[in-house]
């Protein structure tokens, strides 16, 4: 079931996803050769602290850490750790959530570390603008597959590729709520449901230099490519409201 929310809830939403957006732009002005995906997280988990906000991955279906923290052909879910150092050239990308007041908040960024070959920037900037190309679809009256096209066109468009087996989704009082965002069109069929008003989704382009297939590594969270290609990965809150789609976790 699709939960529509009030705008009194949608501003505690934006609340929320504020604190997100904050700590995101925080860490990736701390990137740099030589620090680990473990400092990553713990100053993730002092910036959610200072705001009296909990972070919503730790323990999460058993997720270890408070930060997704994945690098060049990891896709998402990679664990933070002592051992992962970063080094010149590497790209990461950082998904964090928190709950506050009862809410989620959920965002993602790729970084680069230091300099990057062009492969690299490209991948980052495709993902990136796939993104928003996905939230101008996000308008009352369009329909969910609106989204899931728009993203998917103009990664292809680049020779890259969306990712199919993990998705966007609805967010709310719960961090994954109806309906699933697909970045590609499942169905020739179906147009997925219509949008509506108070709709609050996190749409989130996964996207890889090569295939679109991925596996997932031993300790049963880390998605990789399957060609070890890179792979870049951005994503936003969104509402849609009578004036089009409010991005709640862009922070100026």
């Amino acid at each position: 079931m699709i939960v529509l929310k009030s705008k009194q809830e949608i501003e505690k939403m934006y609340t929320v996803n504020q604190m997100v957006g904050d700590i995101l732009n925080i860490l990736k002005n701390e990137i740099k050769p030589g620090i680990t995906t473990e400092y990553l997280n713990r100053r993730a988990e002092e910036e959610a602290k200072k705001r009296h906000a909990k972070c919503a991955f730790k323990g999460y279906g058993g997720f270890p850490k408070s930060l997704c923290t994945s690098v060049n052909e990891e896709v998402v879910h990679g664990i933070p750790s002592k051992k992962k150092v970063l080094k010149e050239g590497d790209i990461i990308s950082l998904d964090f959530g928190l709950i506050y007041d009862g809410w989620y908040g959920d965002s993602a960024i790729t970084v680069a570390v230091g300099n990057i070959d062009e492969k690299k920037k490209k991948l980052m900037e495709v993902t990136y603008q796939a993104l928003y190309e996905g939230i101008a679809q996000a308008r009352a009256g369009n329909y969910l597959y609106d989204i899931s096209g728009a993203v998917q066109n103009y990664v292809e468009s680049f020779g890259f590729s969306v990712v199919r087996d993990y998705v966007g989704h609805g967010i709310g009082r719960k961090l994954h709520e109806e309906p699933q965002v697909p970045n590609y069109i499942p169905s020739k069929f179906d147009r997925g449901p219509m949008l509506r008003v108070g709709m609050t989704i996190a749409i989130e382009p996964m996207v890889n230099a090569g295939t679109w297939r991925v596996k997932v590594l031993k300790d049963k969270w880390t998605v990789v490519t399957a060609d070890g290609e890179p792979s870049a990965h951005f994503e936003h809150t969104i509402a849609i409201t009578e004036e089009g789609p409010v991005i709640l976790s862009e922070v100026s």
